[in-house]
């Protein structure tokens, strides 16, 4: 199945070559989907070769008979397999970043706009295959594929393969799909104890964000990772939800996560760093801001905040 691919793939480049990364989504026409047969295909025309051979040598009817019958039963497996691409509709969805040395998982929407169920599709990039799944008639699925986000910064899903060999396993019926997409790959976090700097540039130790003795502020809804001794355990009693008592910032003051700041080394452990002080000023509720050569993040809160710095390393010396 791989073979019949590999040598056709240039020449359907070549026919491609016109196509651009599709915006949203991609129906797939006639003219978009090719088909070749498999190795079991090609098996099965030499053991059909053979019998034909044997069926003249004996002058067989029922030999010619059973012959045919298989061979027509191959030729009609073309149109079915064909037909099992023919008309879908594959959309792309939002990609979620990942930090490197994970995994960024692809998805994607297939429906299948007819009443004629579709079976058995596949997403190959590469050596890299998903699950087969199936589509219902007039419903759609989601698709996945997983692959190595080895380095930070924009990985590009690319071209892509929609393949099937439903459904005898004698032929290949494929489409080259490609999306302009992109996933943000942070970089890998890496403790430290390094500094970031207050207000007026005096270094000091990253804080916890809350102090024994600081000022009661209120509640909000308890989150994974808060403090069991911050709940407030009266507010379980009385509503049964739980919630997270919250204490003014040490000094009002906010953070800074300064590159200067950092131990010297080289860049990428620098914003290795960097991303793990984040990640840990985004967990205890600290208002934060980031300093990089050429960059600076103004001092916030949330996830989009932590998005927007987490971004600003990741694409650090590179184009956007």
């Amino acid at each position: 199945m791989k073979l019949s691919a590999q040598i056709l793939e240039p020449a359907v480049r070549w026919l491609t070559r016109r196509e651009h990364p599709a915006g949203r989504e991609v129906t797939l026409h006639r003219r978009r989907i090719y088909i070749v047969p498999t190795r079991a295909g090609y098996v099965y025309a030499l053991m059909l070769v053979i019998m034909l051979v044997g069926a003249f040598n004996y002058s067989n009817s029922m030999a010619f008979m059973l012959t045919f019958l298989l061979a027509g039963l191959g030729a009609n497996s073309i149109w079915h397999t064909h037909r099992n691409l023919l008309g879908l509709r594959v959309s792309r969805m939002p990609l979620e970043p990942v930090f490197a040395g994970e995994q960024a998982l692809c998805r994607y929407r297939i429906e299948n706009p007819s009443h004629v169920p579709r079976r058995a599709l596949l997403l190959i990039r590469g050596d890299i295959a998903s699950e087969p799944v199936a589509v219902m008639d007039r419903s759609n699925t989601i698709a996945h594929i997983s692959l190595p986000a080895r380095r930070r910064g924009r990985l590009r899903p690319g071209r892509f393969t929609l393949a099937t060999t439903y459904p005898l396993g004698l032929f290949q019926a494929w489409s080259w799909i490609e999306f302009d997409e992109a996933v943000t790959v942070y970089p890998a976090p890496l403790s430290t104890r390094a500094e970031t700097a207050g207000p007026g540039d005096d270094s000091r130790e990253f804080p916890p964000l809350v102090r024994a003795g600081g000022e009661f502020a209120g509640l909000r809804e308890y989150q994974p990772g808060d403090s069991l001794r911050h709940l407030d355990w009266k507010a379980l009693a009385r509503t049964g939800d739980l919630y997270t008592r919250e204490f003014e910032e040490q000094q009002g003051r906010d953070l800074w996560l300064d590159w200067d700041s950092l131990p010297a080394a080289d860049t990428e452990t620098r914003l290795s760093m960097l991303c793990f002080l984040v990640l840990r000023a985004d967990a205890q509720r600290a208002r934060y801001g980031l300093r990089l050569p050429g960059l600076v993040c103004q001092p916030a809160l949330g996830p989009e905040h932590r998005h927007r710095c987490l971004t600003a390393l990741a694409l650090f010396g590179q184009s956007a």
